[in-house]
């Protein structure tokens, strides 16, 4: 059992630390998704919405911290009880997306690594099983150092934790995971290979034959039946590629811009996915940065997904000389992590990206 112990221990510790550490990341990519999750269709607990981004700070330097204290085993019955708490708590929320179909990505690694619902519901319940190992036989959780020096290693970690949220939400993701990061070409985001794996179908046709319901399952051809045809149900049993980017687009008056401004040699993107909840102070420096983009030969465009009236209204406020095109919201949310924010492109390939406080950092 001793042994059994520190297998477990020293694997739920890393995998905490390691998941921790790429939603601290990220931050405000781990809000978007307790958004999704606190949704009416979801929880329906839109009353937390508003503390989406401080339960996500909270919740990932939780997650750190107590994989470093099961590491260092302090606190042992603290931490394993927390620890089990966590999981018993994911676990319930992870089968309810997964069997209830509702959130398709449950952002455990961020956008590091995807997992489908039922492998991040079958991901917790591994981790479940090892930390029930850890609660049962905790008495051979053992520190590594006299408490002093466990306290001070501890308190490292969360003051490092602290730091670096407080660093990412100021600036950018310090890496980015994104089909946007920069170095990425849009138009080859968007591609699918030839070879790429097509989805497939299975169909199950029901047939009236002799008075009675029978089902033929097909991958697709029209069964012969001697029977009256009754209706057909897909179903698909593996999905086909899907590209890293697949739901791009920069619309005015319903048309499609993307292909057209994707080309251009010199373009820069000032990006604001909801003018309600920008910083509006920034929209100062943004009228500055793209006046000098234009002198130097640079076509500019605002993309948003708020109404027109909001986005006359900015233009006019700031001075905006450049016109504003309509994109989903979630799309310029995973673009990038600030609002608004600044996109240097050119002929579709990202050059240079950065938040509002970053905007003197622009080269052109």
């Amino acid at each position: 059992m001793k042994y059994l112990v520190w297998i477990s221990r020293i694997i739920v510790g890393v995998l905490f630390i390691i998941s921790g550490l790429i939603k601290l990341n990220d931050p405000m990519g781990f809000s978007f998704k307790l958004e999704e999750y606190f949704s009416p269709g979801v929880l329906d607990l839109p009353f937390l919405t508003p503390l989406a981004l401080s339960i996500s700070i909270f919740v990932v330097i939780v997650e750190v911290i107590l994989g470093v204290l099961l590491l260092l085993g302090f606190k042992p019955k603290f931490t394993v009880w927390s620890l089990l708490l966590m999981i018993v708590f994911f676990t319930f929320l992870t089968f309810y997306s997964a069997y209830f179909n509702k959130v398709t990505d449950c952002g455990c690694f961020g956008d590091a690594i995807k997992l489908t619902p039922w492998e991040s519901f079958t991901k917790d319940v591994i981790l479940l099983v090892f930390i029930l190992i850890l609660f049962f036989g905790r008495k051979y959780i053992t520190p590594l150092f006299n408490p002093k020096t466990n306290w001070i290693v501890g308190g490292v970690a969360l003051l490092a934790c602290i730091l670096f949220a407080n660093h990412v939400l100021a600036h950018l993701p310090s890496v980015d995971f994104r089909p946007y990061k920069i170095g990425a070409n849009i138009q080859e985001g968007m591609s699918v290979p030839e070879d790429a794996p097509k989805p497939i179908y299975e169909y199950a046709w029901r047939f009236k034959v002799n008075g009675e319901d029978q089902i033929y399952v097909t991958d697709g051809d029209y069964p012969s039946v001697d029977g009256e045809f009754v209706d057909v149900e897909t179903t698909e049993i593996q999905a086909g590629y899907e590209p890293p980017i697949h739901d791009f687009t920069i619309e005015q008056e319903g048309q499609d811009y993307a292909g057209e401004l994707l080309e251009v040699d010199k373009l820069v993107m000032v990006i604001a996915y909801d003018i309600a909840k920008s910083n509006l102070d920034a929209f100062e420096g943004v009228a500055e940065v793209t006046a000098k983009a234009k002198q130097n030969g640079y076509k500019v465009i605002g993309m948003s997904a708020s109404s027109s009236d909001m986005v006359n209204q900015i233009i006019d406020t700031y001075g905006l000389d450049f016109k504003f095109f309509f994109t989903d919201e979630t799309t310029l949310k995973t673009i990038v992590r600030s609002n608004p924010a600044i996109l240097v492109l050119s002929k579709g390939t990202i050059q240079q990206k950065v938040h509002y406080n970053d905007f003197d950092e622009l080269t052109f």
